[in-house]
C-alpha cells in the first residue's frame, strides 16, 4: 500500500484527538437532558419491577465496563482523556473485545437510567447522544490513532470491532 496513506512510523505530530467534547460530559449532558425532559414532560416506558431490575443491572455493567477499559489505560500508562496525547494502542483486557468498551458502558449505564426511572425521554436521547460520540468522537480518535500509530492501529482496528 501507499506509504503516505499509511505510514509505518509512528507519528508523534498530533496533540491529541480533537474530539468535540469530553465522552463522559456527552452523556452526563444526555442525561439531564433526559431526566429534565421527563420531568417537564413525562413520557413513561412502561413495565414494573423487570424495568427497573434491568436498569440497575445495565448501570452496573456499564459502570463496570468502563472502569475495565480506564483500569486498561491505566496499565498502559496513558490517557483516558482524549484530550491528552496517546501513548500506546490498548490492546489488552477488554479492548480484546470491543475498540471502544469505555463508550459502550457509559451507553448502557444512560440506557439504564432511562430504565430506572421509566422515562422514554432518556431512552429516545440516546439516538443523538450515539450520533454525536460516533461522528463528533470516534472518528476523531480513529484518525488521530491511525496518524500517531499507523499500522499498528490498523491491524487492531481491522482484528477488533468498534462495540461488542
Amino acid at each position: 500500500m501507499n506509504e503516505e496513506i499509511m505510514p509505518e512510523a509512528k507519528d508523534k505530530t498530533a496533540v491529541s484527538a480533537n474530539v468535540i467534547a469530553f465522552p463522559p460530559r456527552i452523556y452526563l449532558t444526555a442525561m439531564i437532558i433526559g431526566i429534565l425532559l421527563n420531568i417537564l414532560w413525562p413520557v413513561t416506558v412502561g413495565g414494573g419491577y423487570w424495568r427497573a431490575g434491568i436498569g440497575l443491572l445495565l448501570i452496573g455493567l456499564g459502570v463496570f465496563i468502563s472502569a475495565s477499559g480506564a483500569r486498561e489505560f491505566g496499565r498502559r500508562e496513558t490517557a483516558v482523556n482524549p484530550y491528552y496525547p496517546a501513548s500506546a494502542v490498548v490492546q489488552s483486557g477488554i479492548y480484546r473485545y470491543s475498540r471502544n468498551p469505555m463508550y459502550v458502558g457509559l451507553t448502557a449505564v444512560l440506557l439504564g437510567v432511562g430504565l430506572l426511572i421509566n422515562s422514554l425521554w432518556s431512552l429516545l436521547i440516546l439516538i443523538p447522544t450515539l450520533l454525536i460520540i460516533y461522528f463528533g468522537v470516534i472518528l476523531r480518535e480513529e484518525a488521530y490513532m491511525e496518524k500517531m500509530f499507523g499500522q499498528e492501529y490498523l491491524a487492531y482496528k481491522k482484528s477488533v470491532r468498534r462495540w461488542f
